[in-house]
């Protein structure tokens, strides 16, 4: 059935056998780490675990494997790399392995930094530890194995629910200046998007919650390996249920948690943030509609060219990612990618984007529910809105994009769903 399935068309491809499962891997390390997404420091100890979090979905004719790592970023090549590997060994097609992050700002780097070493410079002016880098590479493809090994029948729901845990983060002062702050005025997606999959007796095989929120509130001064408010949830949530919960992180690009870069746990009220999030997810599950067998999943890849930001340099490792179109103007090529569920639609991207952007595709979208799941598959720096460049601030200083990408992105992705309807 695996291979009729294409050949004979959706109705019966729906029909076969929707099996599921989920792998959660303990990461955390052993030793002093260099931490990812403030200036250079290293760890000194451990507040709470970090995981891969893997969910594998089989239709019949796909297979689908989704991770969710407590780490800040990574570069796209280093995805390249996995997902040759992981379609080497497991057979999973590449448009078929999505990899994302939770954002955490209070975890291990893993390399090549890729853009992050042009955008932010500076920031890691040390040796990448190669030695946790295989690691958590390794562990992926063992999770993977073993998530491989479990699938069983199972059945899928899926919806919404709202919380109120995050806020906008462009401060604006009397002058117009821009700045890290919080900015209750500002734009904020507080949709959860929510999946759940069962297995055919009802109990929970795992949630993926889909929220917008930087893993900001450690902040910098913080040392201890944490998964951030993302991490504490998740625990909290899984608590709850009884199975594993994955943050996929949405358009966080200017939202920050409602207490950000505080001095420690305690200032950052991060328990607190069970109730904010955790909460509002497990009573966004409760209100989840039943969840049903009959399931067909369809990925793919969209390119979009859009003008590269004048004058800035690029990272050789980084060359399939760019390109001089025929006036000679420097390209960045952004991968996006694309997962239909059913009557959901799934997008992402490599970016961290202004939510704007996200509600706004989601409302020009013709399917039921649309989830936008950031920082997937690497990292290519900040995404903002055409008014986000033209006010200035971090975000625009740490993008390699120019001020029409908004129009190119949104434009692009708007023309694929009406196609994949």
């Amino acid at each position: 059935m695996r291979f009729l399935c294409p050949l004979l068309g959706f109705a019966l491809c729906a029909a076969a056998e929707f099996r599921a499962s989920v792998a959660k891997i303990d990461i955390t390390p052993k030793t002093p780490k260099w931490l990812m997404g403030y200036g250079a420091r290293q760890s000194t100890g451990v507040h709470d675990p970090i995981f891969h979090r893997i969910v594998l979905m089989d239709d019949g004719a796909t297979r689908f494997a989704l991770i969710s790592t407590d780490v800040c970023v990574f570069s796209p090549t280093l995805y390249d790399q996995l997902a040759a590997r992981v379609e080497r060994e497991e057979g999973i097609a590449k448009v078929n392995f999505w990899w994302t992050v939770t954002h955490t700002h209070s975890a291990p780097e893993i390399g090549p930094l890729g853009l992050y070493d042009v955008l932010l410079k500076g920031r890691s002016d040390h040796p990448i530890d190669s030695e946790y880098t295989a690691y958590a590479l390794d562990e992926i493809v063992r999770g993977i194995k073993e998530a491989k090994a479990k699938l069983a029948p199972a059945r899928l729901a899926m919806g919404t629910g709202m919380a109120m845990a995050n806020i906008n983060r462009r401060a604006r002062d009397v002058n117009g200046t821009i700045s890290l702050g919080l900015n209750p005025d500002g734009p904020v997606d507080r949709q959860i998007g929510l999946i759940r999959l069962d297995r055919a007796d009802g109990s929970p095989i795992a949630l993926i919650a889909n929220y917008a929120m930087h893993g900001t509130a450690l902040g910098g001064r913080w040392n201890e390996i944490s998964g951030d408010a993302q991490g504490i949830v998740a625990g909290y949530v899984e608590k709850a249920v009884g199975a594993p919960m994955l943050y996929i992180n949405g358009a966080a690009g200017n939202i920050a948690p409602i207490y950000t870069t505080q001095l420690d746990p305690r200032a950052a009220h991060i328990t607190e943030f069970n109730v904010l999030l955790g909460d509002k997810i497990l009573a966004a599950n409760r209100a989840l509609g039943p969840s049903t067998a009959g399931v067909k999943l369809r990925a793919m890849e969209k390119v979009v060219e859009t003008p590269r930001k004048e004058g800035l340099g690029w990272n050789e490792e980084l060359k399939p990612y760019a390109r001089v179109d025929g006036a000679g103007t420097p390209m960045v090529r952004l991968p996006l990618r694309f997962l239909r569920i059913n009557d959901t639609m799934i997008w992402g991207g490599p970016i961290e984007m202004f939510c704007e952007i996200a509600m706004n595709v989601r409302n020009r979208s013709p399917f039921a529910n649309t989830f936008f799941f950031g920082y997937t598959n690497g990292w290519l720096g900040y995404l903002p809105t055409k008014a986000g460049f033209a006010e200035g601030g971090y975000e625009p200083r740490t993008s390699p994009f120019s001020d029409r990408v908004e129009n190119d992105v949104t434009e692009a992705v708007a023309i694929h769903l009406e196609s994949m309807r």
